[in-house]
């Protein structure tokens, strides 16, 4: 049987394990949360718990995974299951997957970036990102590396904000952002174990960079809600993590997904993107 090993099983993971068991694969998913892990055996996936100072013996999993996706990030600069679990290094999957972020490439000041561009993180968190990127693909595994966008879906984007009264769109002039939408990651990573390239490092996001205030607006259009507040950036208090987002601008090129594993988007942009969220709810 192919059985999946999802170390961190978060939002993308979820996704992907839909399908799979749609597929009869097994899947085994890591949690650090007895509560997410009741969920996670509702949705017919093998809950493991784990967490960096305790938690199970990875080596039954390991031994029984065809596959691995690493969705977990860095903690205090480490990657968890390479400091913690050097048995990890032993597996011998068919194909590894970990999931990163297009926040290695740092500030372009707008400029495109694609596969080649050479990181240059602004922060100590993308920074980690790059050396965990560059242990697993020295690690002798099958490891191939996806770069997320923002990434949206489901349950996770801008209606829920504005929904709930909590969107404001903040206004930088020339900051636009990257995203993908979830099941386009999905159809990414799948593609991916059907034509598997150890090594590789694709990046994952649609083709239209575009402003956080546009898609804030055109959501509260689809909703027929008011728009949400404006505040220039200068005046908005966001928290750091928010404000480091817009302290970076680029965007990504996705070529190599389209013609390397013969991706077709399903949401190009985020107008389809958020059409698409729509009509999922309405189903």
């Amino acid at each position: 049987m192919k059985t999946l090993l999802s170390l961190g099983h978060g939002y993308c993971a979820r996704a992907l394990a839909r399908h799979l068991s749609d597929k009869g694969w097994a899947v085994i998913g890591t949690t650090r949360d007895p509560a997410k892990a009741e969920a996670l055996a509702a949705e017919g996936v093998e809950p493991l718990l784990w967490h960096p100072e305790h938690g199970a013996d990875l080596a039954p999993a390991l031994a029984r995974a065809t596959h691995i996706l690493h969705s977990a990030s860095p903690t205090e600069g480490r990657d968890p299951f390479l400091t913690l679990c050097p048995g990890i290094l032993k597996a011998r999957p068919e194909w590894m997957g970990y999931l990163s972020t297009t926040g290695v490439y740092g500030d372009t000041r707008g400029d495109w970036v694609d596969e080649s561009t050479p990181p240059v993180p602004a922060r100590a968190r993308s920074g980690d990102r790059v050396m965990a990127e560059r242990a697993w693909l020295d690690s002798g595994l099958p490891v191939h590396v996806f770069r997320l966008a923002g990434i949206y879906g489901p349950g996770r984007g801008p209606f829920e904000k504005i929904r709930n009264g909590s969107a404001r769109r903040i206004l930088k002039e020339g900051q636009v952002f990257s995203r993908i939408h979830v099941e386009d990651i999905v159809q990414v990573l799948l593609a991916s174990m059907a034509k598997p390239r150890p090594g590789a490092v694709y990046n994952l996001c649609d083709d239209l960079p575009s402003p956080a205030a546009e898609v804030l607006s055109h959501a509260a259009a689809r909703l027929g809600l008011p728009e949400p507040p404006a505040i220039p950036f200068e005046e908005a208090k966001l928290p750091p993590l928010a404000r480091s987002f817009y302290e970076e601008c680029r965007r990504v090129r996705n070529d190599l997904i389209k013609t390397e594993l013969g991706i077709e988007l399903r949401y190009p942009d985020y107008r389809a993107g958020l059409a698409g969220i729509l009509a999922a709810e309405s189903n």
